[in-house]
């Protein structure tokens, strides 16, 4: 899989997730403890993370693949 393919599905990724936390924003104010559990505790997490993972992904990947080398030389 090439790099543009996963940076395309992580951006659908993340643009998917932020839909239900727009509908929580915009909701009428009677509907939202309905939404609030699965906002707070599965939406905006993934949210989170996926954009951090779009931002500094990079700096991660280098960080586990020096760990996994460092660690297999030992």
């Amino acid at each position: 899989m090439t790099q543009s393919t996963k940076r395309t599905i992580l951006r659908w990724i993340h643009i998917v997730f932020s839909v239900p936390i727009i509908g929580y924003v915009y909701s009428p104010f009677e509907e939202i403890p309905n939404y609030a559990p699965a906002t707070r505790y599965v939406f905006l997490p993934l949210l989170v993370l996926s954009g951090l993972w779009m931002w500094k992904g990079h700096v991660v990947r280098r960080l586990l693949s020096r760990g996994s080398t460092s660690a297999a030389g030992a």
